[in-house]
């Protein structure tokens, strides 16, 4: 059954993805939007994968200070060009990483990055494993990788600081 215009767009406007390949999920799908997401989004996980081993050597450094000023958060979101670290999509990534970062005080970026003899459970201590504040269903790295597949390139959080008084 061929996709409408429509069909397309919206799909399109859901995932960020390419209208030729909207329109071959969506004949696949036979028009079914949900099914289509959830392809398009094994398709951006998958490349997402292919393209981790990049450089970022583009991205931002996010500033978070929350109410009343006493805690704070740095985070260094890297990419592979400025022209998405310039987009409205991964500066408000960079700041919700942030915001995550001065809420929920992780030691490290990754699980990778534990030190051994730190007992505490590494979804407590590693970012990108933590459950996102605004949507705690999600990890942070789900919506890193979701970033990553919509704009093409590889999106990694490269390193953060918090700080907060009398800590």
């Amino acid at each position: 059954m061929p996709a409408t215009v429509e069909q397309i767009k919206a799909l399109r406007e859901l995932t960020g993805a390419g209208i030729m390949e909207c329109k071959e999920v969506l004949e696949q799908t036979d028009g079914n939007q949900d099914k289509a997401v959830e392809v398009l989004r094994e398709k951006g996980f998958a490349q997402a994968a292919k393209r981790a081993g990049r450089d970022t050597t583009q991205g931002v450094v996010e500033a978070y200070i929350h109410t009343g000023g006493r805690v704070g958060a740095l985070v260094e979101l890297g990419c592979e060009t400025d022209f998405v670290a310039r987009t409205p999509e991964f500066r408000e990534l960079a700041h919700n990483v942030a915001m995550q970062v001065a809420a929920m005080a992780p030691a490290y970026v990754a699980e990778s990055d534990i030190d051994g003899e730190d007992g505490r459970p590494p979804a407590q201590v590693a970012l990108l494993l933590q459950p996102f504040i605004k949507d705690t269903s999600r990890q942070v790295s789900e919506i890193i990788q979701e970033l990553a597949a919509k704009v093409g390139e590889n999106v990694r959080v490269v390193r953060f600081s918090r700080l907060a008084l009398e800590e």
